[in-house]
């Protein structure tokens, strides 16, 4: 048994060093199959004692019950062998008491006989045990509130508030969360907006805490009017609530401030997102109550927006029968509201009468009464999308102008979910037009089995309208003319062209277009030039102005491949300003003109052109080709520091994607990051965590994963949550260091660094950026990397007055000299006059920050300038040497003329300087200039 029990201590040890969630759960359940297995009771209580726990954290309520009362019973039997503590760091025994009242309690199939014998027994062990009653108390005034005895609840508060704190009352962070929550159930919400405030300035956090806090005091901010408030804790709340379905409660809180804001397409989202969850803990009935009636209220809002009809994704897998009952197809919205009523009425009858209260009741005419409340808090990161503006024909020869279009933009997949309708038509040219553009998809999606099964017929369509030599030059040529690319079908399309003469001119356009169509892909340019030419003039001759327009934008693809932008613009404006295209042959036209106007750095009128493209594409019906414009349209905006308009067109794109088979992620992620450049930081915290989890679960690799993780790294930091941020970046570089990228592995050691030093823990910060360094070294050819992490380390060394920093200044002034960087060159030198400062080195200080300000100001950095210069002048005054440092700050005065913070700073101390050197009369006019 000896190696059984060496691997049951290695399961111990790994469970309490694991974050709570399913990798900690499938350990304890092992190390309970496996104490089992042992035969070993002692080793048995060690597992359960950490599967209640574990059970808790999970909402496996079944599971918590079972193994706290096997706990319990074998410490009851033999206290000695089975302590209630087993000092591990975890919830003990007695402390797991409080959870199993409110665990009894969440489900009205306990009886309050049950409940109470709970609570009894909780007291009689604690006194027994010599412990204080703070935790029983805690138990007997959730069980109160819980049950809607509000009077009970509120002296029962007054007496825990009273009662000295001990090892077994709640944590400062799961306390004033519950009293916060029982202070806004009961209308006080200024205090329990104080009790959160103070929690979250006090850094107070516990297992499911700030989250569960932040949710409880959505609605007093609301109320209150401190909207900025209300978003900042809402989209927090949610961030560090989202992955665990135990946390029911605290996103139902959510949904219901979505649902009230404005964001009802937010609150759908959310709704979707988990509504899985109501299947995940039977027994916590109570949270299924919460979560049904915070999807009512959201539907309820979501209909009401005009968005009723929409299927709520999720709401019809079979483990949610159960609550909604059956249903034929998928749940609409307005459907869905009303049978969350119904079930959340339902629930809190029985919790009613189980209770003799009207405790739920009440709660649920709460909710209901919400309907009268709306608050303007506009979330980004979820819109509803209008229906595109597309009139579906109404018959085959419609279907067939559709089809027509559609292939001459080039939308493959959508021309081919349009061809069999089209081709209903009668005539038989059109069906001949139709069958050779089904023919050109098959070949470009490579299923030329099913092409030359298709190839009759197109040539029985060509016999039957009365082209017969077109007929019998495709019955020659098999698929040659429809773009396969294979060594015989060029050999027989060239000779066809050489013999062409005689043929008339609709069928040598043909040929000639499809051999240049060849010499594009192939990439001889001038080729398929010359043949495009040709091609040309032979439509032209025989009057067919839809191909000799398709052939113009092969010769202006020519043209791009090799190289020459000016004559493919002039080509495209002058084709644009064409009277006879097609809406087709527009919106390629103007796809293709926007990147090329993008790659010639005019995003502004490239975006215009991708917009006009999405509006052409939706009268089409082209789904797919339209997200697709909307992602070039988004990305050029981007480009052109439209942060704003870029997020709406990524949106769009992201919407269809997530409704097709499109690449929802990788738009995620360009939605994230645009949203964080617009200043919507923690949407986009939110959003790179989701785009983070989908690439976690598809296994993409690392160095995508890393990149996504460093973005939420800095969304975290840009949002004031530095801690989070810390651990995201972390991730970052072990991520980075996987994908043996370790230039941005230094830059998120050093990034994690800086934030570190921020909150002064400066030996941990310089321990990451000496490994930065040595990361760094590795990536020799990325030569910003290296300076900026050589930078910084310095800077620390630096602050230190360690002599260390002025070798790697040297270090970072050289790569800048080598790499003609004047600025970084600059900067280092301020760094060097800092750091000679802390050393007490005063003119050599004064001489290099000198010297940073005038490469600064050479450069036009005026404000930096300022900076270097202000510099200087402290050092100065601040080693008596006052009278020297004047003409430093009137020269910091001069620079800062447009950077107000930096000029009434250096006002302020020029005064004080000028005070102290009695000249009041100059003191005066400087001050002067902060009031003007």
């Amino acid at each position: 048994m000896a190696r059984p029990k060496k691997r049951f201590q290695q399961l111990i040890e790994e469970i309490d060093r694991t974050p709570w969630g399913p990798a900690e759960q499938a350990l304890v359940s092992e190390a309970v199959a496996l104490a089992v297995e042992i035969g070993d009771e002692r080793l048995e209580y060690e597992a359960r004692m950490r599967q209640t726990a574990s059970a808790n954290m999970g909402g496996a309520t079944d599971v918590m019950l079972n193994s706290f009362a096997w706990c319990l019973a074998h410490h009851e039997a033999d206290p000695q062998r089975f302590p209630a503590d087993l000092d591990n760091g975890g919830a003990d025994l007695m402390w797991q008491f409080k959870w199993m009242a409110a665990s009894l309690r969440s489900s009205p199939a306990f009886s309050q006989d049950q409940i109470a014998a709970v609570l009894d027994d909780m007291e009689k062990h604690y006194r027994a045990g010599g412990l204080g009653l703070s935790g029983v108390l805690t138990a007997r005034f959730e069980d109160a509130w819980d049950a809607g005895r509000i009077d009970e609840a509120e002296t029962l508060r007054v007496q825990l508030e009273a009662t000295p704190r001990d090892d077994h009352s709640h944590c400062d962070a799961c306390g004033r969360s519950q009293i916060a929550g029982f202070f806004a159930d009961t209308d006080r919400d200024a205090e329990a907006i104080v009790l959160v405030e103070e929690m979250i300035e006090g850094g107070f956090s516990c297992g499911e805490e700030p989250e569960h806090a932040l949710s409880r005091v959505l609605l007093p901010y609301l109320r209150a009017g401190r909207f900025d408030e209300a978003k900042t804790a809402h989209l927090r709340s949610y961030r560090l609530a989202k992955d665990n379905p135990d946390n029911l409660r605290i996103v139902a809180n959510n949904i219901v401030f979505a649902a009230l804001t404005g964001n009802e397409a937010r609150a759908l989202a959310l709704v979707e997102k988990h509504i899985a969850w109501l299947a995940h803990d039977g027994l916590n009935v109570d949270a299924h109550f919460a979560a049904l009636a915070a999807l009512a209220v959201a539907l309820d809002r979501v209909t009401a927006a005009g968005y009723g009809d929409t299927p709520v994704r999720g709401a019809d897998s079979p483990a949610l029968v159960p609550f909604f009952g059956e249903h034929e197809g998928r749940w609409s919205a307005a459907e869905l509201a009303a049978s969350a009523w119904t079930a959340a009425d339902r629930i809190a009858t029985a919790f009613d009468e189980r209770d003799g209260t009207d405790g739920h009741a009440r709660s649920l005419g709460r909710m209901r009464a919400l309907s009268d409340e709306q608050y303007d808090v506009p979330i980004r990161s979820d819109a509803f999308v209008a229906p595109a503006p597309s009139t579906a024909p109404v018959d085959a020869d419609g279907w067939f102008e559709r089809a027509m279009q559609l292939a001459q933009f080039g939308a493959e997949h959508e021309t081919l979910d349009a061809l069999p309708r089209a081709l209903e038509v009668e005539d038989p040219y059109k069906r001949a037009q139709l069958l050779s553009m089904r023919l050109g998809i098959l070949i470009a999606f490579e299923r030329a089995d099913e092409a030359l099964e298709l190839l009759p017929q197109r040539i029985a369509a060509l016999r039957a309208a009365g082209r017969d030599e077109q007929a019998a030059l495709e019955e020659h040529l098999g698929l040659a003319t429809f773009g396969i690319d294979t060594p015989e079908a060029t050999a027989d399309l060239e000779d066809a062209i050489a013999d062409a003469a005689s043929l008339p001119a609709w069928s040598r356009g043909d040929l000639a277009l499809s051999r240049a169509a060849l010499h594009l892909q192939a990439g001889e340019a001038d080729a398929a030039l010359d043949l495009a030419e040709l091609a040309a003039r032979s439509f032209a001759e025989a009057d067919d102005t839809r191909l000799a327009n398709t052939t113009t934008l092969v010769a202006i693809s020519a043209v791009l491949r090799k190289g020459d932008m000016e004559a493919a613009t002039a080509l495209l404006d002058r084709f644009l300003s064409q009277e006879d295209l097609s809406t087709g042959h527009r919106a390629q036209a103007l796809q293709t003109r926007a990147r090329v106007r993008g790659g010639g750095n005019s995003y502004a009128e490239g975006a215009a052109d991708a917009d006009e493209v999405c509006r052409l594409l939706a009268e089409l019906g082209a789904t797919r080709a339209l997200g697709d414009a909307h992602l070039l349209a988004g990305a050029l905006w981007e480009d052109a520091d439209e942060p704003e308009k870029a997020v709406s067109r990524y949106r769009l794109a992201a919407h269809i994607a997530s409704e097709g088979d499109g690449d929802s992620t990788g738009v995620d992620f360009r939605l994230a990051r645009v949203m964080l450049r617009a200043g919507d930081a923690e949407e986009a915290a939110e959003l790179f965590g989701d785009v983070l989890q989908r690439e976690e679960e598809a296994d993409v690799a690392a160095g995508s994963r890393a990149m996504t993780a460093s973005m939420l790294a800095r969304s975290l930091s840009a949002a004031g949550e530095f801690g989070q941020a810390v651990g995201a970046h972390s991730y970052a570089s072990e991520l980075f260091g996987q994908a043996e990228e370790h230039a941005d592995q230094a830059m998120s050691m050093t990034e994690q660094a800086k934030i570190l030093a921020r909150f002064d823990e400066h030996d941990d910060a310089i321990e990451l950026l000496e490994s930065a360094a040595e990361t760094v070294r590795r990536a020799p050819e990325a030569v910003g990397a290296l300076s900026e992490v050589l930078h910084s380390l310095g800077q620390a060394y630096g602050g230190r007055g360690d002599e260390r920093a002025f070798a790697l200044f040297d270090e970072v002034a050289a790569l800048a000299q080598q790499h003609e960087a004047e600025w970084l060159l600059a900067d280092v030198t301020d760094s060097r006059g800092r750091a000679l400062a802390e050393l007490g080195r005063i003119d050599e200080a004064v001489a290099a920050a000198l010297t940073a300000a005038d490469g600064f100001a050479a450069l036009g950095d005026l404000g930096s300038a300022g900076g270097s210069e202000l510099f200087a002048a402290r050092v100065l005054a601040g080693n008596d040497r006052a009278a020297d440092a004047v003409p430093l700050y009137r020269s910091t005065i001069d620079h800062a003329a447009d950077h107000p913070p930096l000029l009434q700073v250096a006002a302020l101390e020029l005064g004080n300087v000028l005070e102290s050197l009695g000249r009041h009369g100059e003191a005066a006019e400087v001050r002067a200039l902060v009031q003007s």
